[in-house]
């Protein structure tokens, strides 16, 4: 090869790499400015006493900006107090989110006795425990993929008092 033809190479090889760089920010910029779905933990409330432990329901509104039903793939939680983790668990596929509106999910968050006993230090002082819940909203965007929503919230959940225990409906 001569080297014309090799600086007619060169020159050719650095404009197709100069059009596929325009290209890569173009598409960078429009996936970066393409709204996501907003969620918000709500609420956390203890529902009821089972033989296996105390369940709470934690309240997530979620905010669809798409004039479509987008489906949720899963729901995945973790609940800590005083930095360790009390539960966890994962909903595989919970639904969909409406379109253009807000969905409210009920997360429910089985804590086990054994992790309740140990959490007697804090429990005693006012008679509830200081959390942090981190769920992940994980959605199906079309064109762009299954992303995942980041939601976290702190504050205390009221422990159940001997008359919940006693007076709680059965488990299901």
């Amino acid at each position: 090869m001569s080297s014309s033809e090799q600086k007619d190479v060169e020159e050719k090889g650095s404009l197709i790499s100069g059009l596929l760089d325009k290209a890569k920010g173009f598409f960078a910029e429009k996936l970066a400015n393409i709204p996501t779905p907003e969620a918000t933990v709500d609420d956390v409330d203890f529902v009821r006493v089972t033989a296996q432990g105390a369940d709470y329901h934690a309240k997530v509104s979620v905010k669809n900006p798409y004039p479509q039903a987008i489906p949720i793939c899963q729901i995945s939680y973790i609940l800590k107090s005083d930095t360790r983790m009390i539960a966890s668990g994962t909903i595989p596929d919970p639904g969909s989110l409406v379109a253009n509106g807000s969905t409210v999910l009920d997360v429910p968050v089985k804590v086990p006795y054994s992790i309740a006993i140990s959490l007697m230090k804090d429990m005693f002082l006012d008679w509830d425990i200081d959390y942090q819940l981190d769920i992940g909203l994980t959605i199906d965007l079309p064109v762009v993929g299954d992303i995942t929503i980041p939601v976290s919230t702190q504050g205390e959940i009221k422990l159940p008092s001997f008359a919940d225990i006693f007076n709680s409906k059965p488990s299901e």
